[in-house]
Formats: C-alpha cells, sequence, structure tokens
C-alpha cells in the first residue's frame, strides 16, 4: 500500500521529468536531472518507475495530459455559442501563451510521444477524446441553430485538433501564438460563420 508521503515522492519525481522535458526535451533529459531536480535518488526513482525511464515517460505523458484538460476548463465542455467557442479559443492561445514553449501541449505533440510507445498511445488517446468533446460541442453548435448543419462534425472537430497542433508546432519553433491565433480563429469562422454575419 502506498504512503501519502510515497504517493507526494513519485508525484514530484513526474513534475521534475515533466518540467526537464519542457526545458530541454526528452532526448536530452536524463535520470540523473530528474533526481537531482526532484532531491530524490537513483534507490528512490527506481522504487517508483521500476521499469525506467520508458515507465516515467508514460507518467509524464499522462500528467501532463491532464493538463490540457484542466487547462481548458470549464469552457470545453460547454461549446454551445459563439461567445463560448470564443472563449474556449482565447484560452488555449493565453495559456500558450504563457507557457511558452514550455506547455504540456508541445511536450506531448512535438516530444514524448516519438520516444516511448506506451506515450505514444496516451497521446493517442488524448487526441481522440479531445476530438470527442469538440465534435460534442460541435454538435451542439449545430443543435442550438448557431453553426453550420451540412458540416460533418467529427471530421471538423479533427481540423480544429490539428490546427490548435500545428499552431504549437509553430509557437515551438518561433515562440509565437499568432498563427495559433489565426489558425483557431479561422477554425470560427468556418463553423460559425465570419463574425458580424
Amino acid at each position: 500500500m502506498t504512503t501519502a508521503k510515497g504517493i507526494a515522492t513519485r508525484q514530484r519525481i513526474v513534475e521534475a521529468a515533466a518540467a526537464e522535458i519542457r526545458e530541454r526535451g526528452t532526448l536530452a533529459t536524463t535520470l540523473d536531472d530528474v533526481c537531482r531536480r526532484s532531491g530524490t535518488g537513483k534507490s528512490q526513482m527506481f522504487h517508483y518507475f521500476p521499469e525506467g525511464r520508458e515507465q516515467l515517460l508514460l507518467a509524464v505523458t499522462e500528467f501532463e495530459a491532464r493538463h490540457v484538460f484542466d487547462d481548458q476548463q470549464p469552457y470545453l465542455d460547454d461549446l454551445v455559442s459563439r461567445a463560448a467557442w470564443e472563449q474556449w479559443r482565447d484560452v488555449i492561445v493565453d495559456t500558450c501563451r504563457r507557457q511558452g514553449p514550455h506547455c504540456p501541449l508541445g511536450v506531448l505533440i512535438a516530444d514524448v510521444g516519438r520516444y516511448s510507445p506506451a506515450a505514444q498511445a496516451v497521446t493517442t488517446q488524448l487526441i481522440r477524446r479531445w476530438q470527442d468533446a469538440v465534435r460534442t460541442g460541435i454538435e451542439a453548435t449545430q443543435a442550438a441553430g448557431e453553426a453550420d448543419p451540412a458540416l460533418d462534425a467529427d471530421r471538423t472537430a479533427a481540423a480544429v485538433i490539428t490546427a490548435i497542433q500545428g499552431g504549437v508546432s509553430v509557437l515551438l519553433s518561433t515562440g509565437s501564438v499568432d498563427h495559433l491565433e489565426a489558425v483557431l480563429s479561422l477554425c470560427l469562422d468556418h463553423l460559425l460563420g465570419p463574425v458580424g454575419q
């Protein structure tokens, strides 16, 4: 049975690994870096992650995936009008602007999934869950008469998620959220019609 202290130590290791990966990337982050940052030793590391790096990467992916959803709430679950969609867009853009190249989305999209099959599976699950949430919002907005009823909700949701991923990739390369904001605004225009129409 894991103690409260054990749970806290494991969480500290995961958070330290996530911070190192955000700052330096998966390839450059070593277990020694994580131990140093978390204030733990190798024996503690392998106590909580007996399978080593692969298991730790999986825990980091799950941790960052939770952040992606937490950062979008309560807006993601309430996409029923133009105002709600614009609030959701603004939260994503503001979060990415604040976190810059160290945002959890960047870690999930551009980094850890490439080096761990288990982490890639978690990222795939995240994308599917995210797409489902956006599709539900599109369908609710269509039902409310505020979105084009002819749009394929799942295909449009996939395009929105892909647009966000592309915007985050540009952010990682340039440090600017301008492309992310522009592409999300275009997605909303496609879904809801241009502002003022």
